[in-house]
């Protein structure tokens, strides 16, 4: 029986990216006799202005319906005018809590020729290998009450919640243990909860969920120290597991280490293991239709999306290693160009990815 991909393309540099993404997908279906069905929806801008909403009915029914769905990024200036609540990230912020995709993973991975591209000094991030677990339906992002009132000054005043369960902590924990028991084996679960009782209770919890664990090494470190760390000592960290904001900012911070957030791909999966794939990077509508954004990030989310939903090891790993052999190449996108290094476009990144795997 076929299995069905959910292509979103969305806004700005989206289109681009996705269709080399999708090239690459549709080679390896060919080549890995996969059976993959793709079909395409709307979501963010482009669904506002073909719909009215940023993220239509018909979207979630066939996102509901798929076995993966493959999203390129979504938002943009056009639609910083709208309502709050028609704005294209609550489109995205949509999906992920209807379909409750609650655990977001970010490798953050330095491809030995790329060393040159990061803003550290080599020594201090090669060998780099971080993946960063997010929780990513709770948190400050979605808690209620939220808004903006006016006092009785006449001031206004906007205001958050803050909100984590027992039972969304244990949930993100559990999947944070089980990828670090397939890695290095060390955990660290990085909270405010020297301040932030919410996360005096997301530690708590970490510790119960660890003793689950015992061959995992768990850690506890503050967030202000998280970011410090990982511009100091990067290596240091195998998994890191935190909340939806923290996670957010951590996890492109960790991006600029490996050179390009062009080159993260991330994954959003619910609890049984079904998942949204994206780049972690955004639109770049200063650079939409000039040929020059990086494709790599979602060609590489194209192999997070075999390896854990769909089960195809073998196509996700000629994947990485068809990336891998363009980058020995020394072909580069304009974000990871560096002297001596072969300039291309977004077609010509994806071109050299589809011809690598045929070598």
């Amino acid at each position: 029986m076929a299995r069905k991909i959910l292509v979103l393309p969305g806004d700005y540099i989206g289109p681009e990216i996705m269709a080399e993404a999708v090239k690459v997908l549709l080679e390896v279906n060919s080549r890995f006799g996969l059976d993959l069905e793709l079909e395409y929806g709307l979501l963010g801008g482009a669904a506002i202005d073909a719909t009215g909403v940023p993220l239509p009915p018909e979207t979630l029914e066939r996102a509901r319906a798929a076995d993966a769905i493959l999203l390129g990024a979504v938002g943009g200036p056009k639609w910083d005018g709208v309502e709050r609540h028609l704005r294209p990230e609550r489109g995205l912020l949509g999906i992920r809590s209807e379909l409750k995709l609650f655990g977001n993973l970010r490798p953050a991975i330095l491809y030995p020729q790329l060393a040159d591209a990061s803003s550290l000094k080599p020594e201090v991030v090669s060998g780099l290998d971080i993946l960063i677990v997010r929780e990513l339906t709770g948190g400050i992002y979605f808690g209620e009450p939220r808004g903006i009132r006016v006092l009785e000054n006449g001031e206004r005043e906007g205001y958050n919640t803050y909100v984590y369960r027992e039972s969304e902590i244990r949930r993100i924990a559990h999947l944070a243990f089980s990828l670090a028991r397939k890695r290095d084996r060390r955990l660290c679960s990085v909270d405010k909860a020297n301040v932030l009782e919410v996360t005096m209770l997301w530690r708590e919890v970490m510790d119960e969920v660890g003793a689950e664990y015992p061959d995992v090494e768990l850690s506890h470190m503050y967030v202000d120290n998280a970011a410090m760390q990982l511009l100091r000592a990067p290596k240091q960290f195998d998994v890191l597991v935190t909340g939806n904001m923290f996670g957010d900012i951590l996890s492109d911070a960790a991006a600029m280490l490996t050179g390009s957030i062009g080159m993260l791909p991330s994954a959003s999966l619910d609890q049984a293991g079904r998942g949204m794939y994206e780049p972690c990077h955004g639109t770049a509508p200063d650079i939409a239709g000039q040929g020059k954004a990086n494709p790599l990030a979602t060609i590489l989310s194209v192999a997070m999306m075999l390896r854990y939903t769909l089960a195809s090891p073998a196509a996700a790993d000629a994947i990485e290693q068809a990336v891998s052999a363009v980058l020995d190449q020394g072909l580069r996108t304009p974000d990871i160009h560096t002297a001596g290094r072969q300039l291309v476009s977004t077609t010509g990144m994806g071109d050299a990815v589809i011809a690598a795997l045929r070598a």
